[in-house]
């Protein structure tokens, strides 16, 4: 009887996890493609007008943001999976025969809680090896489609954009190297008049918080079919910019980072004493690269109170609370983000307090419906 018992057990839950994986997988491509199509179909249009990249070649940028958009989706597909899962078991009466056989809903848990923890490992993973490499690329490849057609055949390895007050691109730094505060291989592509367009191009260069200065440099006047209409050559030049160099290749870097490369830039940061609120912003990117992949296995918690509703409900609001769920975490999210950037909140607590909140309200729903209410 034992060993029957074990196997009875076994079958339920490759049951329940072949039903979470059917619900799972549809869940992250709808999710993901709602969200390809609201924000980064815009900035596909935007990147085409603005700064006039080939379709193709926009198109292929977005398409390798499209880790970065998983990483997200992935959540709400797990609570959407344990919704649909628990909820037609319980519209089919199967949770109130295994409780009758004295199945408890912990018990019916634990597959959940396997499939959301692998759920979760992979998303740290995707996050971890592919997010940043994907990024690094679509980065540099609207970075050469907007210089190819302009400027001198010259690799770069990161390069900042500059906008006006429309939010317009106004100029491009390409740099091939910074070290010690010193930019080398410097070249600007400057389109902030409409008639031409500027390329510098430095030997090495110094970056403050209100100019550049720039040595050994060549300065081209391209007119717009591509000609070069003059070329200037100077010892030293100054450009008045509002670029800040420091902080944006810090946001560049916190995106294109993994989580030990960033740990590991931080304490470069903190060696140097760097500025405060720079530092900050990188340690809540950093324990968000595990935040969000635990969100997965914390989330799950909810999705199975939430499914069993009343035998006499005419609709399943379990569905409907895990839609306003999931828009209230991201909201949460994002609030607990800029409190912390606000030095209100600590780093750490910034990036865990959403997950803190899912977990106590998981713990207590699951424990009402599965101790108080029957």
């Amino acid at each position: 009887r034992e060993v029957a018992r074990k196997y009875e057990l076994t079958v339920i839950d490759r049951y329940l996890l072949k039903q979470l994986l059917e619900t799972f997988l549809p869940g992250v491509v709808v999710f993901t493609s709602l969200v390809f199509a609201s924000d980064q179909f815009l900035y596909l249009v935007k990147q085409i007008s603005n700064y006039g990249i080939p379709f193709k070649v926009a198109f292929l940028a977005i398409l390798l943001q499209l880790p970065y958009i998983i990483v997200f989706t992935i959540p709400m597909s797990i609570l959407l999976a344990t919704i649909l899962t628990f909820n037609k078991l319980n519209t089919n009466s199967e949770i109130t025969v295994m409780r009758a056989c004295g199945i408890s809903l912990r018990r019916l848990a634990v597959p959940v809680l396997v499939f959301s923890f692998v759920a979760a490992v992979s998303s740290f993973m995707i996050n971890e090896f592919i997010v940043p490499a994907a990024n690094t690329q679509a980065r540099n490849l609207l970075v050469w489609a907007i210089t190819q057609k302009n400027i001198p055949n010259e690799k770069s390895n990161f390069s900042f954009r500059e906008f006006d007050v429309n939010k317009q691109l106004k100029r491009l730094f390409y740099i091939s190297n910074y070290q010690n505060k010193r930019l080398e291989g410097v070249t600007v592509l400057d389109l902030s008049k409409d008639e031409v367009i500027q390329v510098l191009q430095a030997k090495y260069a110094e970056a403050k918080s209100d100019k550049w200065v720039f040595f050994d440099a060549v300065n081209y006047t391209i007119s717009p079919d591509g000609k070069i209409m003059n070329t200037a050559v100077f010892s030293e030049s100054t450009l008045n910019t509002s670029f800040n160099l420091s902080k944006l290749r810090e946001m560049n870097e916190a995106k294109e980072f993994n989580y030990f490369a960033l740990m590991k830039h931080i304490n470069k940061l903190k060696a140097k004493k760097e500025g405060l609120e720079g530092l900050l912003r990188l340690k809540i990117n950093l324990y968000e690269k595990i935040s969000l992949p635990a969100t997965c296995f914390l989330i799950s918690i909810i999705g199975i109170p939430l499914a069993i509703t009343p035998p006499r409900a005419r609709f399943n609001r379990g569905l409907l609370f895990s839609i306003l769920i999931i828009f209230c975490y991201y909201l949460l999210r994002a609030i607990s983000t800029s409190l912390g950037e606000g030095q209100i909140l600590t780093p750490v607590l910034a990036a865990w307090l959403p997950n803190i909140i899912v977990l106590i309200l998981g713990v207590v729903m699951f424990y009402r419906k599965e101790f108080l209410v029957r």
